[in-house]
């Protein structure tokens, strides 16, 4: 019985940071690009972006990238709300074997729901171009006279706290699911010889 109260009271705090996961920034993004001439120098901040995951889906369901966009929402907003519905009606069912069977559904989805881990991991490693120099030297004719630019950019790039607040969902729910299924099981096997005497 400890064990189910210990995955419900883990599944919680799961949730807990959940919220923050999708609402605070996974990533930001920093680029400057400067253009130096003679002895003088003039820079100017092209992009600077932060995006949470829910503003990650937002931008990429506004660019039309529907399929990318459902894709994330599924994996990162559905299934963990679905999750912690069903392990909160197992928690409270008085049905073992009804509960055993969400739990055991709970865990096979939360399986599935790791893939937006990798799929994020990714998509940082991908961006993680930090202090990612490029530059280029062009001459410009202004009144028969040569002036030398150089114009070079730099990219920064930041994995944001929302990232690790969502990691940490995803690995304590797994562990909240778990102790669910194991308190079940127990539950189960405990159940049994009861139902024999009778």
């Amino acid at each position: 019985m400890l064990r189910k109260h210990l995955g419900f009271i883990v599944n919680l705090a799961a949730i807990g940071l959940f919220i923050p996961g999708i609402y605070l920034p996974i990533f930001n993004l920093n680029m400057d690009v400067t253009a130096n001439v003679a002895n003088g120098s003039l820079s100017s901040e092209i992009v600077n972006k932060e995006l949470s995951l829910l503003g990650t889906i937002h931008e990429l369901w506004q660019d039309e990238r529907l399929l990318v966009a459902a894709l994330i929402f599924i994996f990162s907003i559905a299934i963990p709300v679905l999750k912690t519905a069903l392990v909160t009606l197992s928690y409270f069912l008085k049905n073992i074997h009804l509960g055993k069977k969400l739990v055991s559904f709970v865990n096979v989805i939360g399986k599935w729901s790791m893939a937006d881990v990798f799929v994020i991991a990714i998509f940082l490693a991908v961006l993680s171009t930090n202090h990612a120099e490029t530059a280029t030297q062009q001459t410009l004719a202004v009144f028969g006279f040569k002036i030398n630019v150089m114009l070079s950019s730099a990219t920064l790039s930041n994995v944001g706290m929302g990232f690790y607040y969502f990691l940490s969902y995803c690995l304590l729910s797994m562990l909240g699911t778990q102790l669910s299924v194991s308190a079940l099981k127990h539950l189960d096997k405990t159940s049994k010889p009861h139902e024999q005497n009778n």
